[in-house]
C-alpha cells in the first residue's frame, strides 16, 4: 500500500516539473511512509512512497523496473493472487528477483499486455511506462477501493493517490459549480467529477492508454454485469445461496490475510466485521481486533458486542474508549489531512479508530461493503417499505403536514423519529430516482442551490445526476437500488472516507466483502434473500447465525452521530463565527450567501435543528479547504 504520482508532459521535463514532482511525492508521505523514490525520464516522471506489507526488502522499493530497463512501475495496493499469477509466469520461464507482488504485476504487464489487469484478485492504482513507445498505463480497481485522480490538459498530464500531490503541482484550480453544488447536498462529490474543473477521477476497472503524443483513450477492463432480467437470477435456494456466499467469503478472507507484517480486523460489534473476524480468526493464531467505544456517548456504543465476538475467537483485542475530546481532536486531524471537500462527519470516528490501530498493526480487514451489496441501512427498509402497500404506509404519507410542522434533529430520539418520518413522506411521493436522490442528500436541490451564488449549469447538473441514477430503471428490481449505491454511496463516500483516513496513519484496510467472485455472485441473487418486511441484510445474518453470539441480532443498527451541534455551539463556535463562517470572510469569499448562511446558523440554533449541522460541516470542511488550498 502506497502513494503514487506522476507528470507527463509534451516537452521534455523541466527543473520546476521535477521540483514539483518531489513536492508532490512529499504529500504522500503519510501514505507510504517506509520508503520514497522518484524516476525521471525525458518526459515523465514518477514517484512513490512506500508502505512496505508484502517484501519489505528494498529491493523491492519503487519506482520498479524490469530486468531489461524497459518497463518502470509505481503500485498502490495489494495483489492477493499474485503467487498464482508468478507462477503461471515462472512455468513460461520467466526469473523474478524479489519476493513481492509489485515484480509479478509488472511481469504479468510485460508477458499479457493488458489482458493481465483481469487475472488480478486485489485492489489497485497503478502507472507502467514503456521507454521504448513513450507510451504510459494507468489503470484502477474494479470498485475503486483504491484512488487514482488526474489532470490533463494540452501540454500535460498529471495523476496521483490524493488530490493534495496534484495540487502540488502547477494546475489550474478552478472550482467546478455542479460538483459543488452536489456537495451541499450529498457531503461528498460523486465520482469520476471532482471539486476542480479539469480534476478527474478514473473510473473504477478502467484503464488509460497515454501515448507518445499524449492522447488518452480510456478502456474498460471490467463492469459489474447489471442490469440482468429476473430470469437470469440464480436458480437457487435461499439454503444453498447462504452456504455460496459464505463460502466465497470465507476464500476472500483467506486472500486477504497474505502479509510480511502484522495484521488484524476492525471489530465494531455489527454483524458485518464480526463475520469477518470470525472466519479469519479460524485461519490466524490469535488474531488482533480493534475496536471503538464512546465513553460520552453510550447510546452509540457498541464495544459489548464487540467483546462477545472477541470472547468467542479468543483474539487479542484492543478497545480505544474516546471521550468527545478525543473526538474533538480527531476533527482538526481530519480537516488538517482532508484535500478535497468531504464532510461525511463519521470520518472521525474512523480516523480515530485508525490511528488507533496503526499503533499494533500496518494491516486491518473491514466489514465495508456489505450494506451496499445486501441491503444493509434504515434506507433500504424505507425504500422496501414504499414499494409495499399497507396501512402503515398510508398513514406515514398522509400525515406529511404533520411531520413537517414537528421539530426535527439527530440530537434526540423523537426530533430524529420525526426526520425521519417527515423524509419517508416526502420521498414517497417522488419518482425512483428523485426519492434516490432525496434519501441519499442531507440537503434538497432548492436549499443547495439558494446557498450558492455562482450558480450550477442546469444542464451539466442534471447530465451528471441522470448517469449517477442510470441503474434506476423502471424494474421495481430492489437490486437497483443496490447497484446505484455501489457506484455513488460506496465508491465516493465509503471507501473514499476509509482510504483517505487509514492511509492518514499508514494503515491498510482491506475489504473482502469486495472481492470481485463475491460481489458478481450477489448481483445473481434475487433481491428477497436480502431484504423483506423483517429484516435488512437477510443473507448475511442468517448465514452468519451459527458463526456469531446470539446477542448480536435483533438488535437495531446503531450507527454513530459525532455531537457536532453541541461542538457548534461552544468548542467551535468561535471558529465559526469569527473565522470560517464569519459575515465578512463569507461576503469577501464570494461563493456563498451571506443571507443563507446567516438563516443557517439561526436553524442550527433553533428547537429545529433538523440536518442544519450536517451542512454547516459541510461549510466548515469547504472552506478550511479552500483557505489552504485556493485563496
Amino acid at each position: 500500500m502506497c502513494g503514487i504520482t506522476g507528470i507527463i508532459t509534451k516537452e521534455v521535463l523541466s527543473n520546476d516539473d521535477i521540483d514539483e514532482l518531489k513536492a508532490a511525492t512529499q504529500q504522500l508521505a503519510k501514505r507510504g511512509p517506509d520508503a520514497s523514490g522518484v524516476e525521471i525520464f525525458e518526459k515523465i516522471g514518477l514517484g512513490h512512497r512506500r508502505l512496505s506489507i508484502i517484501d519489505t526488502s528494498e529491493s523491492a522499493n519503487q519506482p520498479f523496473k524490469d530486468e531489461t530497463g524497459r518497463y518502470t512501475i509505481v503500485f498502490n495496493g495489494e495483489i492477493f493472487n499474485y503467487k498464482l499469477i508468478k507462477n503461471e509466469l515462472i512455468n513460461k520461464g520467466i526469473k523474478f528477483r524479489t519476493s513481492g507482488d509489485t515484480e509479478v504485476l509488472l511481469a504479468a504487464y510485460i508477458h499479457f499486455g493488458t489482458a493481465f489487469l483481469n487475472k488480478l484478485n486485489g485492489f489497485f492504482a497503478l502507472a507502467i511506462y514503456d521507454s521504448e513507445t513513450k507510451s504510459t498505463l494507468l489503470a484502477r480497481d474494479r470498485f475503486g477501493i483504491k484512488p487514482l485522480i488526474y489532470y490533463s490538459s494540452s501540454t500535460k498530464i498529471i495523476f496521483a493517490s490524493e488530490m493534495k500531490a496534484i495540487l502540488a503541482y502547477n494546475i489550474p484550480r478552478t472550482i467546478d459549480n455542479s460538483s459543488l453544488y452536489t456537495y451541499f447536498q450529498l457531503n461528498y462529490i460523486p465520482e469520476p467529477h471532482s471539486i476542480l474543473q479539469d480534476v478527474k477521477k478514473l473510473e473504477p476497472g478502467h484503464y488509460l492508454k497515454i501515448d507518445v503524443d499524449n492522447k488518452i483513450q480510456k478502456i474498460p477492463f471490467y463492469q459489474l454485469n447489471y442490469p440482468i432480467e429476473k430470469e437470469q437470477y440464480q436458480k437457487i435456494s435461499y439454503n444453498d445461496a447462504q452456504k455460496e456466499f459464505l463460502k466465497l467469503l470465507d476464500e476472500s478472507v483467506e486472500r486477504r490475510l497474505v502479509s510480511d507484517v502484522p495484521l488484524g480486523t476492525f471489530l465494531s460489534g455489527g454483524i458485518d466485521s464480526s463475520l469477518i473476524t470470525a472466519l479469519a480468526a479460524k485461519k490466524v493464531d490469535r488474531l488482533s481486533t480493534f475496536s471503538i467505544g464512546f465513553k460520552d456517548e453510550p447510546l452509540f456504543d457498541e464495544t459489548e458486542y464487540a467483546l462477545a465476538v472477541a470472547k468467542k475467537y479468543n483474539t487479542d483485542h484492543h478497545v480505544f474508549s474516546l471521550g468527545n475530546n478525543d473526538l474533538l481532536k480527531s476533527l482538526y486531524e481530519t480537516l488538517d489531512y482532508i484535500d478535497e471537500p468531504f464532510a461525511d462527519s463519521s470520518a472521525l470516528a474512523v480516523n480515530a479508530l485508525s490511528g488507533n490501530t496503526s499503533k499494533f498493526v500496518k494491516v486491518a480487514l473491514s466489514g465495508d461493503g456489505a450494506d451496499e451489496l445486501f441491503a444493509g441501512y434504515h434506507k433500504h427498509m424505507g425504500e422496501y417499505m414504499v414499494r409495499q402497500t399497507g396501512v402503515k404506509q398510508n398513514l406515514i404519507k398522509s400525515l406529511k403536514p404533520v411531520w413537517g410542522i414537528m421539530p426535527k434533529s439527530r440530537n434526540s430520539k423523537l426530533g430524529n423519529l420525526f426526520r425521519k418520518l417527515n423524509k419517508f413522506s416526502e420521498g414517497s411521493s417522488l419518482t425512483d430516482k428523485e426519492r434516490y436522490w432525496l434519501w441519499a442528500s442531507l440537503m434538497n436541490e432548492a436549499n443547495a442551490a439558494n446557498l450558492l451564488i455562482k450558480k450550477a449549469k442546469p444542464e451539466v447538473y442534471l447530465k451528471r445526476k441522470e448517469q449517477h441514477l442510470r441503474l434506476l430503471t423502471n424494474s421495481k428490481d430492489f437490486n437497483d437500488i443496490l447497484a446505484t449505491d455501489l457506484e455513488i454511496v460506496l465508491r465516493s463516500d465509503m471507501l473514499r472516507k476509509v482510504d483517505l483516513m487509514s492511509m492518514s496513519h499508514g494503515l491498510e484496510v482491506r475489504t473482502p466483502f469486495l472481492d470481485h467472485h463475491l460481489v458478481n455472485f450477489a448481483f445473481t441473487l434475487d433481491a428477497s434473500f436480502k431484504i423483506n418486511k423483517d429484516m435488512k441484510k437477510r443473507i448475511v445474518q442468517d448465514a452468519s447465525r451459527e458463526l456469531l453470539p446470539p446477542e448480536l441480532y435483533n438488535r437495531p443498527k446503531q450507527g454513530f452521530e459525532v455531537p457536532l451541534l453541541n461542538w457548534f455551539k461552544t468548542d467551535l463556535r468561535d471558529l465559526i463565527e469569527n473565522d470560517l463562517l464569519s459575515t465578512q470572510f463569507i461576503k469577501d469569499q464570494n461563493i456563498f450567501n451571506p443571507i443563507a448562511v446567516q438563516d443557517l446558523w439561526a436553524k442550527l440554533n433553533s428547537p429545529n435543528p433538523e440536518d442544519s449541522q450536517a451542512t454547516i460541516w459541510a461549510l466548515i470542511v469547504f472552506n478550511t479547504w479552500w483557505k489552504r488550498y485556493i485563496a
